[in-house]
């Protein structure tokens, strides 16, 4: 329906241009033909012969290009060369006439606009895998459109910044990565970018404006009522509307994600290295993590991040002492406030000599940085924990040697790329920091287990589903009544006495959850697999599950005849030993 309209607009306007330009054209060459057809030709033989219609318009049409390959069918007479003069002047003028109405046309915005929305489109239909619409390509989305790419999945992006658009063509993703730019709040743009696509699996708002996302995600959810929607916001109300547009809804807070993942560093200090690690963060590995200590905190900036952090600090039994330029506003204020900014003078107010930690969180790089390096001349053992607002500034942070840096666009974007690509991570890790018996344990042997399967190698994160579009020779293998043994399912195809470089963190079969499934674990049809491995190894796995052959060799050692000779061999001995 959007092409068709996008057709319309463009054909609309190229006959609102051109018409003039080819009515001329038309008017030039119909009186030029007829005038040479009836001007008497040269006498030959005491016959006049005069110039055919076909001949007419064979001239007219290498005259008009100013080549000219002479006179024709026979030498013309005076009076058709005149008329050829005038025809050949006639003519140049109206070509250039109509070819500037060409240029003309080429530079109005209102065609180039249809053009690129017609060519959006069109590249939105071509799409023949599951792909996701992004809504906002500024960090947030440039960060979650590297991840995807890295992953294998494309992704439709808009954004109402035409430089952003242009930014966007110059990336070197390694899959395809329509933009457009324009406003997804309006519905029309929705509908070219494919939510009603069968391959569009959710929609992501990460606009700067928190309305905006909350229309985004309304419209998304009524032009298809089963699509997934995934929406940043920090404000309370809008959340809460979000989370009542029914079906598939994640709301992601930046500032309240950073705080459960500082919670849990808190008593799982292992657990933010691996979460590091997973995200492919740049120098995170197994064998090194953050451990947040326990004592005197300061928190220098009290907006939202100031207020998370220091609901989750307080909550795990930790004092701390804020400082902020605005009073204390609101049944949270903390007992110890310091109104004022944060200098030297009020830091040795909260005590910084007795403090274990601090906390820089303003909404300005550069006075968190400058927070930072007043507070280690007076305390240089703190534990640094700044707050990045720009990406662009990542270089400076990087120098500053910060125990942990909270950059949002960077939360966000990590978050969501998990929820698209790995939806089961939520529940692992929930599995992994309960306040259970032998869970420390239990996390400890899976870093463990990481670090021997795949070690300083990059982890690749993938969902697989054991279904007829992801696995078809697996289903089918199930289907003929043969069981399908985790363990054997990632043996290595080329000596089955090793096993691939993949860990099963967690399966999903039916409504029940199977964190750290054993080797013995039988596959069923419908189940969904959370695994980390390398890449190579991933598409192995994948190639497996794909390979009647492979898949049989790996489960059994056998090698299935292929071919009709090899059938027809293999029916044969087998005959042959029954009797």
């Amino acid at each position: 329906m959007a092409e068709s309209i996008d057709l319309n607009r463009v054909s609309f306007i190229v006959m609102r241009e051109m018409r003039s330009p080819i009515i001329a054209l038309i008017v030039v060459y119909a009186i030029s033909i007829l005038v040479m057809v009836s001007i008497p030709g040269p006498v030959i033989e005491g016959k006049t012969h005069n110039m055919s219609i076909f001949h007419a318009l064979y001239f007219m049409t290498y005259t008009a290009t100013t080549t000219g390959f002479g006179e024709i069918p026979y030498e013309f007479n005076n009076a058709q060369r005149f008329w050829a003069m005038a025809c050949l002047y006639v003519s140049v003028i109206t070509w250039f006439y109509a070819i500037g109405s060409i240029v003309r046309l080429f530079q109005n915005p209102f065609f180039v606009r249809a053009l690129e929305e017609r060519q959006f489109t069109k590249a939105v239909k071509r799409i023949s895998g599951p792909f996701f619409i992004v809504c906002g390509f500024g960090d947030t989305g440039s960060l979650l459109a590297r991840g995807l790419s890295d992953h294998g999945f494309p992704a439709v992006i808009i954004d109402d910044n035409e430089e952003r658009i242009k930014t966007l063509k110059l990336r070197d993703y390694r899959v395809a990565m329509s933009g457009f730019c324009a406003d997804a709040s309006v519905p029309k743009h929705l509908l070219e970018a494919g939510v009603q696509h069968p391959n569009c699996k959710a929609v992501v708002a990460i606009t700067n404006c928190e309305e905006t996302n909350l229309k985004i995600a309304a419209l998304a959810r009524l032009l298809n009522p089963g699509i997934g929607i995934i929406a940043m916001s920090k404000v309370e109300v809008f959340e809460e509307t979000l989370a009542t547009l029914g079906g598939e809804v994640h709301v992601v807070d930046p500032f309240k994600t950073f705080a459960k993942v500082l919670g849990s560093a808190l008593k799982h200090p292992e657990y933010t290295g691996l979460s590091q690690w997973l995200a492919k963060e740049p120098g995170a590995t197994l064998n090194k993590f953050c451990a947040p200590p326990m004592g005197h905190w300061i928190i220098c900036g009290y907006g939202r991040m100031g207020h998370e952090v220091n609901r989750v600090l307080t909550l795990h039994g930790i004092d701390t002492t804020v400082i902020d330029p605005h009073e204390a506003t609101g049944s949270e204020s903390p007992a110890q406030y310091i109104v004022g900014r944060t200098t030297a003078k009020t830091l040795v107010k909260a005590r910084v000599d007795q403090a274990v930690g601090i906390l820089a969180g303003t909404d300005d790089d550069g006075h968190n940085l400058g927070i930072l390096l007043n507070a280690r001349n007076l305390n240089p053992g703190l534990f640094s924990l700044v707050r990045q607002n720009r990406h662009e500034n990542r270089l400076a942070f990087a120098a500053a040697n910060i125990d942990l840096i909270m950059q949002p666009t960077m939360v966000t974007s990590r978050r969501i790329l998990f929820l698209l690509i790995a939806p089961l991570l939520k529940p692992f890790f929930a599995y992994l920091v309960a306040d259970e018996p032998d869970r420390q344990q239990e996390l400890l042997a899976v870093i463990q287990r990481l670090n021997d399967k795949i070690g300083v190698r990059q982890p690749h994160l993938q969902t697989i589903f054991i279904n007829e579009n992801s696995s078809h020779a697996a289903l089918k293998y199930l289907a003929d009544g043969n069981s399908l043994r985790l363990g054997h399912l990632i043996r290595h195809p080329d000596d089955l006495t090793k096993q691939l470089p993949i860990v099963v963190l967690i399966i999903k079969s039916g409504d029940t959850l199977i964190p750290l499934p054993s080797d013995d674990y039988q596959l069923k049809s419908g189940d969904q697999l959370l695994l980390c491995g390398t890449q190579s190894a991933v598409r192995l796995l994948n190639a497996t599950l794909n390979n009647e052959y492979t898949l049989a060799f790996v489960q059994s050692g056998q090698i299935l005849p292929r071919g009709y000779v090899m059938h027809w061999f293999a029916r044969r001995q087998i005959f042959t030993v029954q009797n």
